[in-house]
């Protein structure tokens, strides 16, 4: 059967496989921000932190995706459903670019931009808020792209999990050995990836300040 058109028989499958894709790559990415931001911008103004946390940022990479997996499966209420245990996995391998890149953003601000403003009476909050971040967030932006895109490509190992997504096609066809398959889930998930870097490059030089 060919490639496109196995795709075009089965597009009710295949726009839901990828809807349950962008559901896991947008809320563990949501997550990642939320958590990572916070802990770049700790490990920048308290440099104490810096080791601890980038280093366990570092060590969660280095540790199989489908053994992660694996691990998170045995906990209680996690373990009850797959995509529970996918979201808390993918943002965990997310939060290394993220708490890197607003770590390296607000390092990267002008020191002297930083004593104007104390200069002028702004408190420590006032400069994170209104000096620092803005600054730095198409740095920490690009962090956010590389946490999305490299995302995309590990959801595909969730469906190993049951969690869906468009890795399900990719084990149905590895299983089956059957290339059709393996290239209906490969190639929609590399478009995705391809769409996502495009429009947050985009987005990320719109950021960058003047």
């Amino acid at each position: 059967m060919n490639l496109f058109h196995f795709l075009r028989q089965n597009q009710d499958q295949v726009l839901e496989l990828t809807l349950e894709h962008l559901w896991l790559v947008g809320i563990s990415t949501l997550l990642a921000v939320l958590i990572g931001v916070p802990l770049g911008i700790l490990s920048a103004r308290r440099p104490i932190w810096n080791k601890p946390v980038l280093g366990t940022a570092n060590l969660i990479q280095t540790i199989p995706s489908l053994a992660l997996f694996g691990f998170l499966l045995p906990i209680p209420w996690l373990g009850e459903r797959a995509d529970r245990i996918a979201i808390l996995a993918l943002t965990l391998y997310a939060l290394l670019p993220v708490i890197r890149n607003t770590f390296t953003g607000i390092r990267g601000v002008d020191p002297a931009v930083v004593e104007a403003g104390r200069g002028m009476g702004m408190t420590d909050s006032q400069l994170l808020f209104q000096v620092e971040l803005p600054l730095a967030l198409s740095v920490i932006f690009s962090g956010v792209r590389i946490a999305v895109v490299v995302s995309v490509g590990l959801a595909t190992i969730a469906a190993a999990i049951g969690a869906g997504g468009l890795g399900e096609f990719i084990f149905r066809g590895l299983a089956m050995v059957n290339n059709e398959l393996i290239l209906a889930g490969a190639i929609p998930a590399a478009l995705l990836a391809l769409a996502a870097d495009f429009t947050l490059g985009w987005l990320e030089k719109r950021l960058r300040p003047l």
